[in-house]
C-alpha cells in the first residue's frame, strides 16, 4: 500500500507574530499507523524540505506516545526533514492521500492549486481521501462532478467551539466548521477534544488532534474494503 501524506509549509499564524505549521501528533500518529501496517509512506509539502512544526504541538504538556517515538526515530526524522515538493508527485503513484492538520494548511494548502488538483485526481480515480482537524480546510475548493466534494457528505473537522477555546477565531482566515457547512457538507461533531472521525464513501475526516489515530485506522480499514481479495 502506497500512502501519500501532505503537510503544510506555512509557518505564520496570521498577523499575530506567532508561529504555526502542522500539528506534530497529527503527523506522527498516522505515520506509525501506516508504517506499522506495512504501508509505504511518502511525505510532501508545497515547498519541500523540512515543514514547520507548530511549536504548541510540541509543548511538554502536549506530548503523546507517537510523538515520543517519532523524536527518537532517526529514519522518520529524516523523512520529515526531506519532504518532496507537492508539485512533484502524481495521484497515479499512490493508493490514497492523508492530510494532517495544524493551522498552517488553512493558509497554503487550502488555496494551493496543486493540492486541489491532486485531491480531485485521487477522488475521481476511485481512491480515498482523508484529512484531520484543520486539514479538512484543504477541501474547500475541491470539486467532484461539478459540485463541492463535501456537498451532501457527512464530514467532521475542527469545531467552532474548539477554535474559540484556543482563542484563534479572529485569526484564522475562515472557520473549518462554518466552511464545511457552507459548502453543503453534513457536518458532524462530538464534544471538544474527544476523538471523532467520519467516513462517507471514500472521504474520511477527523475532528481534532485526538482524532488523528482513528482517522488513520479508518483509512486503512477502508483501503482493505476497497482492495479486491486475492486468490
Amino acid at each position: 500500500m502506497r500512502i501519500l501524506m501532505v503537510l503544510t509549509s506555512h509557518d505564520a499564524l496570521g498577523n499575530t507574530g506567532h508561529k504555526t505549521g502542522f500539528w506534530l501528533e497529527e503527523f506522527a500518529s498516522p505515520y506509525y499507523v501506516f508504517t506499522d501496517a506495512g504501508a509505504s509512506v511518502t511525505v510532501v509539502s508545497p515547498k519541500g524540505g523540512q515543514p514547520p512544526i507548530d511549536p504548541k504541538s510540541d509543548d511538554p504538556n502536549n506530548q503523546t506516545e507517537s510523538q515520543t517515538r517519532f523524536k527518537a526515530d532517526k529514519d522518520a526524522l529524516g523523512v520529515l526533514a526531506n519532504t518532496l515538493r507537492l508539485d512533484s508527485v502524481s495521484a497515479g503513484d499512490f493508493d490514497t492521500v492523508f492530510y494532517p492538520g495544524g493551522h498552517g494548511p488553512m493558509w497554503d494548502l487550502a488555496e494551493d492549486p496543486h493540492s486541489i488538483k491532486l485531491i480531485e485526481s485521487f477522488y475521481d480515480s476511485g481512491k480515498p481521501v482523508a484529512a484531520v482537524c484543520h486539514a479538512p480546510a484543504v477541501l474547500r475548493h475541491v470539486r467532484h462532478k461539478g459540485e463541492p466534494i463535501v456537498k451532501g457528505k457527512r464530514v467532521a473537522g475542527f469545531t467552532n467551539t474548539e477554535e474559540e477555546e484556543v482563542q484563534l477565531t479572529k485569526v484564522v482566515p475562515f472557520l473549518v466548521e462554518d466552511e464545511l457547512k457552507r459548502l453543503g457538507g453534513l457536518y458532524q461533531k462530538t464534544d471538544n477534544w474527544y476523538p471523532f472521525a467520519v467516513v462517507d464513501g471514500r472521504l474520511i475526516t477527523g475532528q481534532n488532534p485526538a482524532s488523528s489515530t482513528i482517522a488513520a485506522q479508518t483509512l486503512l480499514l477502508l483501503m482493505k474494503q476497497l482492495t479486491p481479495a486475492k486468490g
